[in-house]
């Protein structure tokens, strides 16, 4: 390795090669080498650059940590209300789950980002008006209007979210293509905090059952619990503070399970002709249905989220055009059973909240899909697409707001 440092000093795009194939020992290579390349220019710009140290910590800032560690302990004190209040879990949980930890990451990103003081006393409002106008809603099992705002809050609470983590930046949409990037991460975050909590939770448990100790019972409810409830705001914690541990994770993920993802729903629409199966008589089916179609379009947006045309080569656009083209295949199957269930049975409050959200993701679909058949023909940039995004991004938003707040009204609280 030193001697071949040495052949290419001279040479920045074989020695930039060189590096990229094996970091770790090219580092220590050239640091060794370092003192009698002093005087060279070049060699003192490798140096830097390969023994730069950030002057942020890896926990970052004493106050950051303060307002990590009380924003956990809120969350896990949220989630332990119903115990501590001696309230109704169901109650409590399904109205109330979104409140946990949204509230806290809007008001970490609001800190972070410092936020106009207005726009905060403006974000509290909606906040607060929420939780009263969730937690007053009369209480009736079979309500569907009831269901629909419990299952819509927690997607407001996300683009509010969303909206605070771009600052007062966010007015020019670019922040919302960093916003999914940075549910990808925290995705992944999340699921490496959990693995890691699974394991320390099983060790635990049988170590104290060594002693003859069964603290099974006590631990779920209070640390797993606790603990379930402030990964999320530790997760987020790590990925603003240290990006590089998972910021290639979520698109590696994103490009792997594309094709899969193809393949996976040319399948399954052939096997449905087949199977004697159809969302227009099949209610449930439908529901599955409409959930196949968000989970695609989030692969889609996801790999969206991290393309540029530089990453991105000719056969990742053409995969992602066939998967967004497949994807409006079966949005127009979905918005279809909708259009003929409403037709034969008449407007409900979920056909009207289903037949909405279908008719936004096709408009959606079509546009990135236009956009990336421009950039797979070379007529428009791949940009083009996350600009797309960014427009409805903030209209999944509105629309979560129009059917938590005011389909109860509508309906007449049915």
């Amino acid at each position: 390795m030193d001697q071949e440092i040495l052949l290419n000093l001279n040479n920045p795009r074989q020695l930039e090669k060189l590096y990229r194939t094996n970091r770790p020992s090219f580092k220590t290579a050239f640091n060794a080498l370092y003192p009698q390349l002093k005087n060279d220019p070049l060699a003192e710009g490798w140096y830097q650059r390969l023994n730069y140290i950030s002057e942020s910590s890896f926990w970052g800032t004493p106050q950051e940590r303060l307002l990590v560690a009380s924003a956990a302990l809120v969350a896990g004190l949220l989630a332990k209300l119903p115990k501590i209040l001696s309230l109704n879990e169901e109650f409590y949980y399904t109205r109330n789950l979104g409140f946990i930890v949204f509230p806290l990451l809007i008001a970490y990103f609001a800190w972070k980002n410092e936020i106009a003081s207005k726009t905060g006393l403006w974000l509290a409002g909606v906040i607060l008006a929420a939780v009263g106008f969730i937690n007053y809603l009369p209480q009736n099992q079979s309500s569907d209007t009831l269901i629909l705002s419990c299952i819509h809050l927690p997607l407001l609470l996300w683009a509010l979210l969303g909206f605070t983590f771009g600052g007062e930046k966010s007015k020019n949409g670019i922040n919302w293509l960093s916003f999914l990037r940075y549910n990808g991460e925290l995705a992944v975050m999340i699921a490496l905090l959990l693995i890691s909590g699974g394991l320390m939770t099983a060790l635990t448990i049988n170590l104290f059952r060594l002693i003859g100790w069964d603290i099974q019972k006590f631990y779920f409810e209070y640390i797993v619990i606790s603990g379930l409830a402030a990964v999320p705001v530790v997760g987020t914690f790590l990925v603003q503070t240290q990006p590089t541990l998972v910021n290639k994770v979520s698109p590696l993920i994103a490009n792997l399970f594309s094709p899969i993802a193809l393949v996976m729903l040319l399948v399954y629409l052939g096997a449905m002709v087949f199977s004697g199966k159809d969302p227009y008589h099949d209610r449930e089916f439908l529901l599955l249905f409409n959930g196949l179609l968000i989970g695609v379009m989030a692969l889609i947006f996801f790999s969206v989220a991290d393309a540029s045309s530089e990453r991105k080569n000719s056969t990742q656009i053409l995969i992602l055009f066939l998967l967004s083209a497949v994807t409006i295949l079966v949005n127009g199957i979905a918005l279809s059973a909708v259009l003929f269930r409403i037709s034969e049975w008449g407007l409900t409050p979920n056909r009207a909240a289903v037949l909405g959200a279908n008719v936004l993701m096709l408009i959606h679909l079509l546009l990135v899909g236009i956009r990336l058949w421009g950039a797979l023909s070379r007529k428009s940039d791949l940009s083009l697409v996350g600009k797309s995004m960014n427009l409805f991004l903030p209209i999944y938003g509105f629309w979560c707001a129009l059917v938590t707040f005011l389909f109860p009204f509508l309906f007449d609280f049915k």
